[in-house]
């Protein structure tokens, strides 16, 4: 799994790839946090998911947790580019009402 990230203007732009599940979801979600603290403060955060391969429930479970920690510094969350196999789960759960796609 890879994180990536960009600050321009009021958006922090993320960029994950590979694959998001039990084994990588530790250390991804200790870089992301990372990120939204250092970059508290900001309008949005954006998740490019173009080059996320595989999502289990585990990252599900990882972008709610993003979501209220975002919510937390009052930033919003979007989802960019998701793969088409990640766009089917999380349209099946729900979670475009909360972080909607762009």
């Amino acid at each position: 799994m890879k994180l990536q990230a960009n600050r321009r203007g009021e958006n922090l732009y993320i960029y994950l790839s590979g694959e998001l599940d039990e084994h990588s979801a530790a250390a991804i979600r200790a870089g992301t946090d990372r990120l939204i603290d250092e970059n508290a403060g900001l309008s949005r955060a954006v998740f490019n998911l173009a080059g996320l391969r595989f999502m289990d429930s585990t990252g599900i479970g990882f972008l709610i947790g993003r979501y209220k920690r975002l919510k937390r510094y009052g930033m919003e969350m979007y989802v960019e580019n998701p793969e088409e196999s990640a766009d089917k789960i999380l349209s099946v759960s729900g979670l475009y009402a909360l972080m909607p796609k762009i």
